[in-house]
């Protein structure tokens, strides 16, 4: 390791601590202000904040990635309109359900919450995956925007206040809204960390995307095991009722699936990155031969 390594990866793991010193005291601001005025959950202003906020971020960093590729405006704006159309009547879809209590037990005779969260993964995650103009896209695009970005995980912190509040079991709220809690708060130290562009800043970043996929896997797996219907394994004291109702299904029926393809778009540039870099290696052993 040399001494620029070495230096590049000190300051990365400084800059990341510090980020926490800002961001942990706010998202503790957010529960309690949250927790003790709910209305302020229950009217579904933060929702329309959240989603506006990153729907907007996601766009803006599509268009960035795009204008660093070797494309022309054409092709650019093509591959932006090809993403962000069906990315937002997808949002639009699913608000507008969410909103008139399509997701609500009972509603419909199959359970909807599942499906909202399965299908965009199984149809997304192999187009994001194997996509050549995807691919150009992450290339440019520098890695730590993917991980940033996820920094609204935090607001899954609304099922710990449900769970203090007495609305949401324990069982449930805990391990996921902790889970979720944990990944935004890291999504920054891991974006600076990557950003450095060492081996351990990138290490850094697949842990930090596997640890966020096993929340939702967690989550995902209590969710659906202590909520009303045919797929309920375990009867809380607490019914875990509220996972189907506006606002808070916004985050199984649309974050859920949005975060889990986010993630996978950040661990496939993290490896194509990882493989130029191993491509690279040969070749200027060669030059200093």
């Amino acid at each position: 390791m040399t001494a620029t390594t070495l230096h590049a990866e000190i300051g990365s793991a400084r800059h990341g601590w510090h980020a926490l010193l800002w961001i942990a005291p706010l998202t503790a601001l957010w529960i309690a202000v949250n927790y003790t005025v709910p209305i302020i959950s229950a009217s579904g202003i933060s929702t329309v904040a959240a989603r506006v906020s990153v729907h907007v971020m996601i766009a803006l960093g599509l268009w960035m990635g795009l204008e660093r590729a070797d494309l022309t405006p054409v092709q650019r704006r093509n591959a932006w309109l090809a993403v962000m159309i069906p990315f937002t009547l997808w949002l639009a879809v699913v608000w507008g359900a969410a909103i008139n209590g399509v997701f609500r037990g009972g509603v419909v005779p199959v359970p909807l919450t599942p499906l909202a969260i399965f299908l965009p993964v199984i149809i997304g995650v192999p187009i994001l995956l194997r996509s050549r103009r995807i691919g150009q896209v992450l290339d440019a695009m520098p890695a730590s925007w993917l991980v940033a970005l996820q920094v609204y995980r935090v607001l899954g912190s609304a099922f710990l206040i449900g769970w203090a509040l007495g609305a949401v079991p324990g069982i449930f709220a805990l391990p996921a809204g902790i889970g979720d809690v944990i990944t935004g708060l890291l999504a920054l130290p891991a974006a600076i960390a990557v950003a450095a562009g060492t081996i351990e800043g990138r290490k850094a970043a697949i842990a930090w995307n596997i640890f966020g996929l096993l929340d939702f896997t967690v989550a995902i797996s209590l969710g659906l095991a202590t909520s009303p219907g045919p797929l309920q394994l375990i009867v809380p004291s607490i019914p875990n009722t509220t996972a189907g109702i506006y606002p808070t299904v916004m985050i199984p029926a649309f974050a859920v699936p949005t975060s889990i393809l986010l993630h996978a778009l950040s661990l496939r540039q993290l490896y194509r990155r990882a493989r130029r870099v191993e491509n690279a290696a040969p070749v200027e052993a060669l030059a200093l031969a």
